[in-house]
């Protein structure tokens, strides 16, 4: 049976039952007050009638706490809040963004649901915060007998085309289309997660400041002959690189070939599938993109389970349409 025949993707009154079932497993509590003892599920309230609903349309999921007399919804201080999208829709959303292993489009997610593509950009950006929640636990990465890849890549263009201090006078990053590109950081562990790094720029500083705190220093550091990690790399306790410029691509268990892995998947995504991102909102893709990796099926995370660890990830995280533009 497919997962998209499930009654809380077609029925809204089941899809609430869902959402509550999995934010509230030990019941309602109220965002007003923080009570829990006197809440009451409140049936039969409707919305105002108008004109294409003479007898308005029936609320799901609305309770009233007597602590304070507040009414509620399960969508109050999360990524649903004042959203107008049923949240069955909302469901079936969640579950594409967090099955299709190179992302959807805005485009086709808007046909898909039957939205406006406005509402649908909207809508992915919302769940790609989502997605950020509990990505970075801070816990380092890596440890002991575990091996950690670290590299760094370039997409798209910058907005602010002005060479930085240290590269006056010298070439843009790029050689074939002349212009400065977004820096990526990511940290692989191998069989395990990904967390990647946004970077204004990618400095001998900046790399070795993200490699140094958010790897166990236990761990085995493997990279290629960039200098950028020269400083960092003999902190560790075992190190290795591998010297592309040679045709050098695996020298025993020195590689990069996970990191690559990984960014293979991003940039399919990134050209093939949403095209143009803004620098501002490249830390939401990567955060996409890092969630699925980190829970994918070879760590025995299926579509289903994914999707349900997004959606708990939609609490606190409210995003507005004029901060996420």
């Amino acid at each position: 049976m497919s997962i998209l025949s499930r009654s809380y993707f077609h029925c809204e009154k089941a899809a609430f039952k869902h959402v509550e079932a999995s934010l509230w497993p030990n019941g309602p509590s109220c965002p007003h007050c923080g009570g829990t003892d006197r809440i009451k599920q409140m049936d039969g309230i409707r919305t105002k009638p108008s004109k294409k609903n003479p007898e308005g349309v029936e609320r799901f999921g609305v309770k009233k706490c007597y602590d304070c007399r507040g009414q509620f919804t399960v969508r109050k201080g999360t990524i649903f809040e004042e959203s107008h999208l049923p949240m069955h829709k909302w469901l079936q959303a969640i579950y594409l963004m967090t099955s299709s292993k190179k992302g959807i489009s805005s485009h086709q997610m808007a046909r898909t649901l039957e939205i406006q593509v406005k509402s649908a950009w909207f809508l992915t950006h919302r769940i790609r915060a989502a997605m950020a929640s509990g990505l970075f636990d801070m816990s380092p990465m890596g440890g002991e007998g575990m091996t950690v890849e670290a590299d760094e890549t370039y997409i798209g263009k910058k907005e602010d085309q002005t060479p930085p201090e240290a590269r006056k006078g010298r070439p843009y990053i790029s050689k074939k289309s002349g212009v400065q590109k977004m820096a990526v950081v990511s940290l692989v562990e191998r069989v395990g997660r990904v967390r990647s790094f946004h970077v204004d720029n990618a400095t001998k500083k900046s790399v070795t400041e993200i490699v140094w705190h958010n790897v166990s220093r236990q761990s085995a550091l493997y990279t290629d002959e960039s200098r950028l990690y020269n400083d960092v790399r003999p902190k560790f306790a075992t190190s290795g690189m591998v010297k592309h410029s040679d045709g050098e691509y695996v020298r025993g268990d020195i590689h990069t070939n996970t990191v690559e892995g990984f960014y293979s998947i991003f940039k399919r995504g990134m050209k093939g599938v949403y095209q143009h991102c803004k620098e501002k909102h490249l830390h939401r893709y990567l955060a996409e993109y890092d969630f699925r990796y980190n829970n994918r099926v070879r760590l025995g995370v299926d579509d289903v389970e994914r999707a349900n660890i997004a959606l708990l990830g939609v609490v606190g995280k409210r995003l507005t349409y004029r901060s996420a533009r």
